[in-house]
């Protein structure tokens, strides 16, 4: 069953780095000037490691079910089911790995764990073809936390858009763990550009943007904020950031929406695909 896969998929997730993100710690290691922040690196390839050989999750904060739906125009399957598939096999990954219960049921008030990790947050886009991907994110919230929107004015052109990063990103340090993996999302409206730097982040770490102009735009972010000097654990270095990967859309006349998703170097994700109704 789709539930079953999902499970499996996210006990691994929670334990197992994609090897696309363990590639670009191990070379941030090589490259690392300060001796400090050489120091943190080592230790996070040596968890990798013992996360890696045992059941151990990576991270103490296994974040929130975070689920990005790249649905066939040709899916099979009715989307409440799809829900309800994705929601049991979040519990039973989150009840047989070990998953701490991170999600209170209000946000103000009461803030009772549900003691599940759910709800799960979904979304969804349509897509051509046969073949649906249900993606999923452990979104931790020391990295969460840092993520930010600016509304930009439409003069503000890409100098600005790289300033707002540069300034979301000083204002988080050390918080988010680095070194990070940053999602950018540029356009739409306020919650679009949001929902566009998640998107981001399902990209393969280092992959570019097709488009020439914003491929260029991801490489003068990943190196002017390897310039803050803020570094693996916040100690300095020219590592702070992995990969910056950004997602763009049309938007207003009059605005220019810049939002920043941040994920520590703990980048976890699982991705689960379904051709004619079945999971490959």
């Amino acid at each position: 069953m789709l539930r079953d896969r999902i499970e499996r998929e996210l006990m691994k997730a929670v334990r197992i780095l994609p090897a696309d993100c363990e590639v670009l710690i191990r070379k941030a290691y090589g490259s690392e000037c300060n001796e400090a922040g050489r120091k943190v690196l080592s230790h996070i390839i040596e968890n990798i490691r013992i996360a890696g050989a045992g059941a151990l999750p990576l991270c103490q904060d296994c974040g929130m079910f975070y689920c990005y739906v790249f649905l066939s125009e040709n899916c099979r399957i009715p989307l409440s089911v799809l829900e309800n598939e994705i929601n049991a096999g979040c519990a039973g990954a989150a009840l047989k790995a070990y998953y701490r219960k991170s999600v209170v049921s209000d946000p103000v008030y009461e803030r009772n764990n549900t003691g599940t990790n759910l709800p799960v947050i979904i979304n969804w886009e349509t897509c051509t073809g046969n073949e649906t991907t249900i993606a999923f994110l452990l979104k931790g919230f020391g990295s969460e936390n840092c993520s930010s929107v600016r509304m930009l004015r439409p003069t503000d052109g890409e100098d600005g858009v790289v300033s707002a990063v540069l300034d979301m990103v000083m204002a988080a340090g050390g918080k988010p763990c680095p070194p990070m993996f940053l999602g950018v999302g540029i356009g739409g409206t306020m919650d679009k550009a949001a929902l566009l730097s998640k998107k981001a982040l399902f990209r393969q770490a280092g992959e570019h943007n097709g488009d020439e102009r914003y491929a260029k735009l991801e490489t003068r972010l990943l190196d002017e904020i390897n310039r803050l000097d803020i570094g693996p654990g916040g100690l300095g270095g020219c590592n702070t950031c992995l990969s910056v990967a950004v997602e763009q859309y049309p938007t207003h006349i009059a605005g220019l929406p810049v939002a920043l998703s941040v994920n520590c170097w703990a980048d976890r994700k699982a991705f689960i695909k379904i051709k004619d109704g079945e999971a490959v």
